[in-house]
């Protein structure tokens, strides 16, 4: 068998600090953070309606103060051609953050990040993947990263990413690109994303050897939304002043063909 051929995407390899929309307050529990990974299928939910108004009701509900997107469009033909991550982060009253990661549909398709809290910088970082052919589909991978300030004063990376669904050797070089690019340092991070790897598998563990994999005991599962019975969404944190409080998977089966996962971290004060 031919071996595969990976690459690293040239699109948007950039630091940018964009889509800014009016800050809300911090969170309401001082020493604490919520994180939301959620992959919104481009704002399609399982009624087959592009409905964001759906999904930004969905984020508000759980309260989070650093949001992880996965699959949204900026100005692609099929959800209307609508900029997904500025309407969201107005619809949240959070700041929005995109990262594409491929042209599709006359627009941009990829990652994105919503917050409440102070943000200093943007990174779009491209991660390998095997170039489509005739016989194969592929999608270019990438990770968007922004820092921001704590409530405690401490400066905190924020990933989110999303690993190739259908070739395994990709995933297994996007974990390990991964913790190359933002596990190999001393700074507070939290990673988030779909990643498509079920707990268990070497993409999972290989990030494990870097990360604290925040997920509950019954690893529960994410998708699909409507019977679900795999858990590819996934939060992981690394640095010495966070510690899980809780972790669930919630239980939201028509705004997304994923359940989101929202985890709650406590951040020790210094």
């Amino acid at each position: 068998m031919q071996a595969s051929h990976f690459r690293w995407s040239s699109v948007f390899l950039i630091l940018v600090a964009t889509l800014i929309t009016p800050a809300a307050t911090v969170a309401e529990e001082p020493g604490t953070l919520r994180v939301l990974c959620y992959n919104i299928h481009y704002g399609q939910g399982n009624d087959g309606e592009y409905n964001l108004q759906r999904l930004a009701d969905v984020i508000k509900a759980a309260k989070p103060d650093l949001v992880a997107l996965q699959e949204v469009d900026v100005g692609v033909k099929r959800s209307g051609r609508l900029h997904e991550v500025k309407i969201l982060g107005e619809l949240t009253n959070m700041k929005s953050h995109f990262g594409p990661t491929q042209h599709y549909e006359g627009g941009l398709f990829g990652n994105a990040v919503l917050t409440n809290l102070p943000v200093e910088t943007v990174l779009i970082q491209p991660l390998p993947y095997t170039e489509a052919t005739p016989e194969l589909t592929t999608y270019p991978r990438g990770a968007i990263s922004v820092i921001v300030t704590l409530p405690n004063g401490e400066r905190l990376n924020f990933v989110s990413t999303h690993f190739q669904h259908n070739v395994e050797a990709d995933r297994v070089e996007e974990a390990n690109a991964i913790n190359q690019l933002f596990a190999d340092n001393n700074v507070t991070t939290i990673l988030a994303g779909d990643m498509n790897a079920v707990s268990g598998s070497e993409p999972i563990r290989i990030l494990e050897a870097k990360w604290k994999n925040a997920i509950d005991p019954a690893a529960s599962p994410s998708a699909p939304s409507l019977n679900p019975n795999s858990r590819i969404d996934y939060v992981f944190y690394r640095g010495e002043s966070l510690t899980m409080i809780s972790s669930e998977v919630i239980a939201e089966t028509v705004a997304s063909d994923h359940r989101p996962v929202l985890v709650v971290l406590e951040v020790q004060v210094r």
